[in-house]
């Protein structure tokens, strides 16, 4: 049986080599990344089952690795973080993060908790989505690209989580609430009518000929619904 994979993320080299020490010792391949921007290039290269990330770290820190790894994985993320606060937890689960230790952490109770997530995760879940493609629709998530009827569009960031979140529900019926969660990643820090100035941006980036192409249906009383086949 092969081990799983598990991708350490923390730019302090002494956390790092323990957190990967132990769970070497506990069965499992580790990989180590100094930094955010070295982890999302070791989770392009080789899908990891399980992401152990640092919140403090220079550059691209934790909560933006995270928002990256979220545009691409559901691969389960273990934050390391100094801040054992409520606030602080609750940020992290909402933006995404499964689970939480603090520094300085219990040895045992890290090796406990990443065994815990890989065995609800299951087989398979570190797999990226790394291309989308419908009729009208392409979406490359690893280079940010996207194309509508053939032609480049250019997003912006929250326009091209927007879009993600669509495409990732075909046929659903997503709320303002859903939408502010799954693009915001907050239902009650930002007005809902964000939803709608932000969809209304999109289908006109899309298509700024005609919007009624873009295969993003209003659901009066209810959302939005991605209908494309």
């Amino acid at each position: 049986m092969t081990a799983a994979r598990v991708l350490v993320i923390d730019d302090d080299g002494d956390i790092r080599r323990l957190v990967a020490e132990l769970l070497g010792r506990a069965g499992l391949s580790v990989e180590q990344a100094e930094n955010g921007r070295s982890g999302l290039r070791a989770l392009h290269r080789t899908p990891p089952d399980l992401v152990v990330l640092d919140v403090q770290m220079p550059e691209l820190d934790g909560w933006e690795t995270l928002e990256r790894i979220r545009d691409l994985s559901e691969v389960p993320v273990l934050m390391l973080t100094a801040r054992g606060d409520e606030l602080e937890r609750v940020r992290g689960l909402k933006a995404g993060a499964d689970d939480y230790v603090v520094k300085p952490f219990g040895r045992q109770e890290l090796v406990a908790r990443v065994q815990a997530l890989l065995r609800r995760a299951g087989p398979g879940v570190g797999e990226p989505q790394v291309r989308y493609a419908d009729e009208r629709v392409t979406i490359d998530f690893a280079q940010r690209t996207v194309t509508f009827d053939g032609v480049d569009v250019s997003l912006t960031p929250l326009e091209f989580k927007l879009l993600a979140a669509f495409v990732r529900h075909p046929r659903q019926v997503l709320s303002r609430d859903q939408l502010l969660e799954l693009v915001w990643g907050d239902a009650y820090g930002v007005s809902a009518d964000q939803v709608k100035l932000y969809v209304g941006y999109l289908r006109r980036k899309l298509a700024p000929e005609d919007t009624t192409r873009v295969p993003i249906e209003t659901v009066r009383g209810f959302g939005y619904r991605y209908t494309t086949n």
